[in-house]
């Protein structure tokens, strides 16, 4: 039988993934929890395991495309006595679990279980598999087919595409919200063998592009119909489009003078703009600093501080036989301040529940460490730092950013932070207002550590000197306590030695 796999929820809540790769093809037998795509979430990239073990017989999404939760991306042929094995086995990947599976199992049990198909076409409750997703009731609708569309006409004619609805707030959405480059195909067409040389699409195929680029088409009067896609699988894109006039400058005129001046601007002289989609961790990112902005008051106060000592620390501990191998930074010394001082101020580890009118302050410290990726900004967060040593602490802040360069934070460990940290100082900046990470009561900003004149013993020497910016939410943290945890924060790296009075 054929059993379709849906996308799941990959935890959080989170309403779509894009497909980055298959790991199968048509026709692969594979093994149940066998890694057959890596997709990538507003959060993260995560393997997903089969649900099944059978034979893949289609894939119903192409690398690139933006998948709504729910929504098949593959059908498995199964025997008639196959289904996915049941939540909570320990038949799950290491792989699977770390990118964060267990979320997964707990939205499964939370909302029920997956839904299939019974042989009499009625829906059925079936187990929830790791890795399986959310629940999603079936809608008995056959298997989706190869569509066609009558000969191409002008492309003001052609029909338009449907579009996901939004899912973030529409002041951060542009108006076109699927730029040229994105190669999302909407209409979920297979791929066909290109036979029309001059045009790339099968006889009586409709164009293929996105709605930007045929509004660029309709304003310069192309016709896509003859117009050759370079993109996937024939896809015509904006610099298609623009090449096309380019090459027919001998019949410029027919397509209106503002139209070839128009033409002349970008494809001549060159391309004046470039449309990136808004997705994966610019899209969650966007929404929840908008979220935060506007949600939580924030206040911000600066300290500046002579670390000279801090600095010494650091190259008599990296000289230690305990630290040997260890990598050792001025953020690893603020982060243990950080902890040490959030014990002397409880209010800044702590979140507002407006659902329920109540202040949760936290008896545990996920620290939140702000790292910048080639995916964009994300926040992962060190589950109970306040439990570790400074070595362990050294330790868990190199691991977290090797594993975020490479894309491989685990949705787990992008939620439930309690307080974040951020080095703008590794950028060459002294300070600044940094946004709050929703549901956060405190982020703190690490400046540049520089060399200046400064006064030591009342006479002025050349000392390392970091300044230090804390944003907090001012419904939780009065100035005082705000204050109260800068000034040890920064008491701790001026004279390291002050811990002993503090814990």
């Amino acid at each position: 039988m054929i059993k379709e796999f849906r996308l799941p929820d990959l935890g959080e809540g989170l309403t779509e993934s894009e497909i980055l790769s298959w790991k199968v093809g048509v026709g692969d037998t594979v093994t149940l929890n066998q890694v057959i795509a890596e997709v990538e979430t507003a959060k993260a990239v995560v393997e997903l395991p089969s649900p099944f073990a059978g034979v893949i017989r289609e894939l119903h999404e192409q690398p690139g495309a933006v998948v709504e939760v729910g929504k098949p991306i593959v059908s498995f042929e199964v025997a008639d006595d196959a289904g996915p094995a049941p939540s909570g086995t320990g038949g799950a990947s290491a792989g699977a679990r770390d990118a964060g599976q267990d979320a997964v199992e707990d939205v499964g049990r939370a909302a029920g279980q997956a839904t299939g198909e019974s042989s009499a076409g009625t829906p059925k409750r079936e187990p929830n598999l790791v890795g399986y997703g959310a629940v999603v009731e079936s809608t008995g609708r056959p298997a989706r087919r190869p569509r066609t569309f009558p000969a191409a006409g002008p492309a003001d004619a052609l029909p338009a595409e449907t579009r996901p609805a939004a899912t973030t707030p529409a002041e951060i959405m542009p108006a076109d919200p699927m730029p040229a480059e994105t190669t999302r195909d909407t209409d979920k067409t297979p791929a066909v063998e290109h036979t029309a040389a001059a045009t790339g699409q099968l006889a009586g195929e409709r164009p293929r592009s996105t709605p930007p680029v045929r509004k660029l088409a309709k304003d310069l009067g192309v016709d896509l119909a003859r117009v050759t896609g370079t993109g996937p699988q024939g896809l015509i894109t904006r610099e298609d489009v623009q090449h096309f006039m380019g090459s027919q400058s001998a019949d410029a005129g027919s397509a209106g003078g503002d139209a070839a001046d128009l033409a002349g601007v970008r494809a001549g002289q060159g391309e004046r703009e470039t449309r990136t989609a808004i997705k994966g961790v610019r899209k969650f990112t966007a929404a929840a600093m908008v979220q935060s902005a506007f949600t939580a008051p924030h206040a911000t106060e600066f300290l500046t501080v002579d670390v000279t000592p801090s600095m010494e620390l650091l190259a008599r501990l990296r000289d230690s036989k305990e630290f040997a191998g260890v990598k050792l930074t001025p953020l690893t010394l603020a982060a243990k301040a950080v902890l040490i001082a959030l014990r002397r101020n409880p209010a800044l580890n702590s979140r507002w529940d407006g659902e329920n009118q109540e202040i949760v302050t936290f008896h545990y410290v996920n620290l939140g460490i702000a790292a910048a990726t080639p995916r964009g900004l994300t926040v992962p967060n060190i589950k109970d730092a306040d439990s570790l040593s400074l070595v362990r602490l050294a330790e868990a802040l190199s691991a977290l950013a090797d594993t975020a360069r490479a894309g491989k934070t685990a949705p787990p460990d992008l939620s439930g932070g309690t307080i974040s940290i951020t080095n703008i100082g590794v950028f060459g900046i002294d300070a600044g207002t940094p946004i709050l990470n929703p549901g956060e009561a405190a982020i703190l900003a690490l400046g540049a550590v520089r060399k200046m004149p400064w006064e030591d013993r009342g006479k002025v020497a050349l000392r390392q000197v970091m300044t230090l910016s804390l944003s907090f939410d001012h419904r939780l943290v009065d100035g005082e306590q705000g204050s109260r945890f800068l000034a040890d924060v920064g008491a701790i790296l001026a004279d390291p030695g002050l811990v002993l009075t503090m814990v």
